[in-house]
């Protein structure tokens, strides 16, 4: 009880006697409970910016948005290609891509199976075969699957995991990319990415522009 109050006073208090923290006392608030305040969203949803006007400028609101942004990135729409091995998976429960294909040296097939054999500039509605430009793997460096978000937060600030792009140019990809696109769009009978692409970048934007400041660790993390 000590240690997780310091010892003070206040911390008594607060355990205690439920009392409210004064007002001005300089501390920050939990992220965890500021984003509990957050309005309810449906599945398919992202919360608009204006849900997050009442938490404080900074850590505490960059932290809520990028949990909401990591909603769109552990989507099956990204993490189906955002894998650690050779192959890509497919559907909502990640299954194994068919037919069985790897990434090769360049992360877009190997010679009589590249990715661009199969997928077309666009989705093929009658074979339903996916299709976006530059169809492909993206670097093992920039493999997701299975990552909280506070650990995704990270890897995502990391210009060594994330292209080599800045924040700013992070933003700029997710928003623009017609490969990204395609999380909205997957044509045939597919879930699509919650929100739209518009909302996820601006989401983003509004997280780097706050500091970018990631979610509180949790005991996954270390996994």
């Amino acid at each position: 009880m000590v240690g997780r109050f310091g010892g003070s006073l206040l911390g008594i208090c607060l355990l205690l006697s439920g009392c409210s923290r004064p007002a001005g006392s300089g501390e920050a608030r939990d992220p965890a409970a500021a984003s509990a305040a957050l309005p309810a969203v449906e599945a398919g949803e992202l919360r608009p910016l204006g849900a997050f006007a009442g938490l404080s400028e900074g850590p505490d609101r960059a932290a809520a948005l990028f949990t909401e942004a990591s909603r769109v990135l552990l989507h099956p729409r990204c993490v189906n290609c955002h894998v650690e091995g050779d192959s890509p998976a497919q559907g909502m429960t990640f299954a194994l891509h068919e037919p069985p294909v790897v990434r090769g040296v360049d992360d877009r097939g190997v010679v009589g199976m590249e990715c661009a054999g199969c997928h077309q500039d666009r989705n093929l509605e009658l074979s339903r075969v996916p299709g976006a430009p530059d169809w492909r793997l993206p670097p093992q460096a920039m493999a997701w699957v299975g990552r909280t978000p506070d650990a995704l937060c990270e890897q995502l600030k990391d210009r060594g995991r994330n292209g080599g792009r800045t924040l700013a140019e992070v933003v700029d990809h997710v928003g623009h990319d017609a490969f990204v696109t395609w999380g909205w769009a997957p044509g045939a009978d597919r879930q699509a990415a919650p929100g739209s692409q518009q909302e996820f970048a601006a989401i983003l934007s509004s997280w780097a522009d706050n500091g970018g400041a990631c979610p509180p660790r949790t005991a996954a993390s270390d996994d």
